[in-house]
Parts: C-alpha cells; sequence; structure tokens
C-alpha cells in the first residue's frame, strides 16, 4: 500500500501529530513564564502590529483543527455517515470547548482562596472560545459545501472583514482605525460584550478573540481544510511536499504585500495575519510531513504525538494549575501574603540570577511538568475526547 492511500485509509498523518504536540508544547511555554516582567522578546506577543513566535501558536493550533477536520469527516463521510449527525456532533463538541473555555475564565467561581468573582464581569470571549466557534463554522462548511465553496468562503471572510474594517465608520472614530480603542473590532466588542471583554486588553471594551475578528480566524481554520484535502489526494507524496513549500511560500508573500495596506496583527486577527500565519503553518507542515511521513525518521516524535493526544485536556490543566499556584497563598516570614508561584519560583529559579532566563526556565519546567501529566496519560491510555 502507497503511503498516500495509508493516509487515506487511516485518517491520520504522524507529522501532523507531532505538528499538534509541538504547538501544544510551545504554547505551555509561552503561557507560563515566571515573571510577566521578564520574558525574552520572541516570547512576548507582539506590542500591536507585527509577530513574534508567540504570534505563532494560536493560528498554528486552529490550522492543525482545519487540517484534522477534513481528515476526521472526510473519512466518516466515505463510510456512510449521515451528514446531520455529523453537523449535530460538531455542534455538541464546540458547544462543549467554548464551555470548559467559560469555566476556566471563572475559575475558581470566588468559592476558594479569596477569590473574586462575578457573573456580571465574567470574560465571554477566550482561547478555547474562539477555537469553539472557529470549528463549528468551518464544520458546517466542510460538511455542507463542495470544495470550491470551501476556497470561497475562505475568500468571503478574509475579503468581508478587510472591507468592513476599513470603511465602515466608528463613532467619534471614523473609518479605517486600526488601534485598540477605535477599531470596528473595539466598537462591536464593547458594545455586544460590555462587561465581559479581556481585562488586560490594551484598551476597555477591546478583546483579542473577540466577535468581529473571529471572521479571519475562521479563514485560518479553512486554509487547514484545505490543505486537508490536498493531503487526501491522489498525488504522490514528493509532489505533495513541494506543492505545500510553493504554497506555503506564495501566501507569506501574499501576506508581506498585504500587509502594506492591512498590518500583520494578532490581536486584531487581520486577514493579512491570518494569510500570513497559513503560510508559515504550510511551510512548516510540509517540513513535517516531509522528514516524518515521506522519509520516515520516526524515532524523535514519541514525546511529542504524547503532548498532542490530549490537546484540549492540557491546555485546561495547564490554566488550572497556572491559577492555583497564584490563588494559593499563605503569611510569610515577613508577616506579607506570599503566593506558591512566587515563593517556588524565588525558591527554585531566581537564584540563577538573570531574571530573563529564570523566567526561561520556569516555562521550560512547566512545560516539562505538564509533560508528564501528558505522558501518564497516554501510558494508562485515557484519552479525554472533547
Amino acid at each position: 500500500m502507497t503511503q498516500s492511500a495509508t493516509a487515506k485509509t487511516s485518517g491520520r498523518l504522524l507529522s501532523l501529530d507531532v505538528f499538534r504536540g509541538a504547538t501544544v508544547a510551545g504554547m505551555m511555554m509561552v503561557n507560563n513564564p515566571g515573571s510577566w516582567s521578564s520574558i525574552y522578546p520572541p516570547f512576548k506577543h507582539a506590542a500591536w502590529n507585527g509577530w513574534t513566535f508567540t504570534d505563532l501558536i494560536f493560528p498554528f493550533f486552529l490550522w492543525i483543527v482545519g487540517v484534522a477536520m477534513t481528515f476526521s469527516f472526510s473519512k466518516r463521510v466515505e463510510q456512510g455517515a449521515d451528514r446531520n449527525k455529523l453537523m449535530l456532533h460538531t455542534f455538541q463538541r464546540a458547544l462543549t470547548i467554548f464551555a470548559i473555555g467559560l469555566f476556566l475564565n471563572g475559575f475558581p467561581f470566588g468559592l476558594i482562596f479569596g477569590h473574586q468573582f462575578s457573573w456580571a464581569a465574567i470574560r465571554i470571549p477566550g482561547v478555547l472560545q474562539r477555537i469553539a466557534v472557529c470549528y463549528l463554522i468551518a464544520g458546517s462548511i466542510v460538511l455542507y459545501t463542495s470544495r470550491l465553496w470551501q476556497v470561497r468562503w475562505t475568500i468571503i471572510f478574509l475579503v468581508v472583514y478587510w472591507i468592513l474594517i476599513k470603511t465602515v465608520p466608528v463613532p467619534d472614530f471614523g473609518a479605517g482605525v486600526l488601534e485598540a480603542k477605535g477599531s470596528l473590532a473595539w466598537y462591536i466588542d464593547s458594545m455586544l460584550l460590555s462587561g465581559h471583554t479581556w481585562i488586560a486588553a490594551p484598551a476597555p471594551g477591546f478583546d483579542p478573540e473577540g466577535i468581529f475578528s473571529t471572521l479571519p480566524a475562521i479563514a485560518t481554520t479553512l486554509f487547514g481544510v484545505l490543505t486537508g484535502h490536498f493531503i487526501r489526494s491522489e498525488r504522490t507524496p514528493q509532489e505533495k511536499t513541494a506543492w505545500m513549500f510553493v504554497f506555503g511560500n506564495a501566501l507569506i508573500f501574499m501576506g508581506l504585500l498585504m500587509d502594506n495596506w492591512l498590518p500583520i496583527n494578532k490581536n486584531i486577527w487581520t486577514s493579512t495575519y491570518s494569510v500570513f500565519m497559513a503560510g508559515l503553518a504550510l511551510n512548516i507542515f510540509a517540513f513535517c510531513y516531509w522528514i516524518i511521513d515521506v522519509k520516515g525518521y520516526k524515532g524523535w516524535t514519541k514525546p511529542f504525538q504524547i503532548y498532542g493526544l490530549n490537546a484540549i485536556t492540557m491546555f485546561a490543566i495547564a490554566g488550572l494549575v497556572g491559577r492555583l499556584t497564584v490563588l494559593i497563598k499563605w503569611t510569610g516570614a515577613d508577616g506579607n501574603p506570599i503566593a506558591l508561584k512566587t515563593w517556588y519560583y524565588q525558591t527554585f529559579f531566581l537564584w540563577i540570577g538573570d531574571p530573563m532566563f529564570a523566567s526561561f526556565l520556569h516555562s521550560v519546567a512547566f512545560m516539562l511538568g505538564l509533560y508528564l501529566i501528558a505522558w501518564v496519560m497516554y501510558k494508562y491510555n485515557i484519552i479525554l475526547k472533547v
């Protein structure tokens, strides 16, 4: 059986599992520094326009969701599954992911450690919430439209967002503002999600995972869907690899060109950002595909497979652990309250001397600690499907 046929019948690609695991590991590192005031530049989000290593993580994950969706849905449809039942399952899964995101935003709901909580001020958007919405909408497009229309919908989301954010006037600010305050994304979120946006946002009422900026994020997912269709085609592995690099570099070039009129910006997830990141994802995945699935160099892949096996679960566990280490406090020797994270960070990391390196080592340690949990789940065949 050829590699192409194997991928088509098995419904899985080792390279995709490895890419997912590496993305999850990267997510753990960038989300958990020892100190938010001591971070190497690549491990920070871009202040506004532009991008860093950290800005790769979220779009890569959405892109991976799209690729995996194509394999999963196509396999089930080919086996005779009813599209309406698949759509119902997609809706249920999206609802579950959204609910987990809301739970993480509110945890521990004012019940322990003096935590302050109010339903009137809980943040509604979030990373998992955006994944849920993108999964639901992209899934419905995959299930009920042709591949041509999937291409068209990708373009529609990108073009409509671009036109609206550049031409629709915002009261007191006018049209075409691309700042945290005054942009159409800010206006829609501040109107529809008033009091329920991210409190640490660069402007009150703004949310980086808000309503309007989800449109090009759906396109990011659909770029992954289209890649999935291409991988499942009858082309040879060599042809697939070559063309993925061609398409990936074409998208990168297109994103850099678009940047002259609509900046690459993760905060408002511009159409340019969506195109550029899809190109980067495609290039990196093509490299993984060539090394792992085509050339067969698989001996090093197991840790990444393990990390990506329970991706949503690991994200949720990381959020809970991170929150608890800040909330758990006791009275220190000086009589002042000290958080668990502050204590162990000062005790085990800051002695290094360089605060930037200490903070980075904490990120690595946190990522490795979460990997141990993922390894135990793998060892005992615990797969929590959301």
